[in-house]
């Protein structure tokens, strides 16, 4: 068996998992790493967070730790068999191996088990099937293992079962080809034919939970690819995905944007025709306000606001951003530039500060300017000449100026 020793897993031995390891040890109780950290950990990559499994019933862990004095953060976990214990200021998920015995393709009812090929077969991929013991054993029952080295994504046992426990896992399965695979179109073609004849099924799913995957979908490698896919396998129209985006836009876009950190949004705007497409998107999937905001922002301003031509190409952008009144302006400015894959002027733009403009209707009443009327419309004028200028004029500058008006 291997036996795993990277400075990333050795790394996660605080004193608060030495803590938990020793209170099992001494109930003989088994303890393991579960899923996507076991995934993380043999790629060579720190896990975000880590999931345990164990032997112990929920109700052993209670009385266990209940009885070292450790304790228990209240959430709503226990009843899939999830108990979170506080020690070293550290949260530890423990949950019990389980059986899902019976799934309406959202949720799942389980029942306890000691059997740990019983837990792994009810995993979404072989990836994340894996387990890991504390002393750096791998328990892997569906070659997760191989999976990961030779980088393919496969469902644990039948894909369609898999699917129908739970639809969400057709976009777990994208979101993981984005990050482990290596190269498009590298999928097994009875895994595609599960997932298209069980596209529908994604209907049934919150759009909460659908966003969270996709985000990550546009965000990985391959992703120009899988949105195609999703439209082939018929998929997009169930998740949100105007019927007929605009591919190709999306294809250039994607390219575009390769090493810019975009946000999801920006991305996904790029398939999107009109400012319906993001109403019917947010309708679905309940995205928040700014990203709402930002695709119709996108949407609007795409073809319009563009560079110039001549020595000042970064104009119409600085231009536009001063005659703003909305927040956020400037980091919409950001995603603009990055979805017309203009990296340079990316940069140029975000170490552009916004100068303030030097005269105030104080200034005007000392030059004799009183009513109130007049002081607007002279700041108008004036505000116009300094946008002219390029937005270099100065205080004397621009009130000689208005000497001549």
């Amino acid at each position: 068996a291997m036996r795993l020793q990277a400075p990333q897993f050795q790394a996660l031995f605080t004193p608060g998992l030495r803590s938990v390891a020793e209170l099992f040890k001494k109930k003989n109780y088994e303890l393991r790493i579960a899923g996507g950290a076991v995934r993380d950990l043999l790629s060579g990559v720190t896990p975000q967070d880590i999931d345990f499994a164990t032997t112990a019933t929920p109700a052993e862990m209670k009385e266990m730790f209940t009885a070292a004095g450790v304790r228990l953060i209240n959430n709503k976990g226990e009843k899939h068999g999830t108990i979170t214990a506080r020690l070293h200021e550290q949260n530890f998920e423990i949950t019990t191996l389980r059986i899902d015995v019976v799934t309406d393709g959202r949720h799942a009812e389980v029942e306890f088990t000691t059997d740990w090929h019983k837990d792994a077969e009810r995993r979404d991929l072989t990836v994340n099937s894996m387990f890991l013991g504390l002393d750096g054993t791998l328990y892997d029952f569906f070659n997760g293992y191989e999976d990961l080295k030779s980088k393919k994504i496969r469902f644990v046992g039948k894909a369609a079962e898999r699917i129908q426990e739970d639809y969400l896992r057709i976009l777990r399965y994208f979101r993981f080809y984005g990050r482990i695979a290596e190269k498009p179109g590298d999928h097994e073609p009875n895994t595609l034919q599960a997932i298209k004849e069980n596209a529908k099924g994604l209907a049934g799913i919150s759009g909460e939970r659908i966003w969270v995957e996709l985000k990550k979908i546009l965000l990985g490698s391959h992703v120009n690819h899988l949105v195609q896919l999703m439209y082939e396998l018929d998929i997009a129209q169930y998740v949100g995905l105007p019927l007929d985006g605009n591919l190709e836009e999306f294809a250039r876009v994607t390219k575009n944007i390769q090493n810019l950190s975009p946000k999801p949004m920006t991305v996904l705007t790029s398939l999107f025709k009109g400012k319906d497409d993001v109403t019917n998107l947010d309708l679905r999937l309940k995205i928040s306000k700014e990203e709402k905001n930002l695709g119709l922002f996108l949407v609007k301003h795409r073809q319009e606001l563009t560079k110039a031509q001549g020595p000042e190409p970064l104009r119409p952008y600085q231009d536009f951003l001063m005659d703003s009144r909305e927040a956020q302006t400037n980091s919409k400015i950001f995603e603009l530039l990055k979805y017309q894959g203009e990296e340079q002027l990316l940069k140029e733009m975000q170490e552009w500060t916004v100068p303030s403009f030097p005269v105030s209707g104080h200034d005007l009443r000392k030059m004799g300017v009183s009513s109130g009327k007049e002081i607007g419309t002279a700041l108008q004028q004036l505000r116009d000449e300094w946008k002219k200028s390029g937005y270099h004029m100065d205080k004397e500058e621009l009130l000689s100026c208005l000497k001549k008006l």
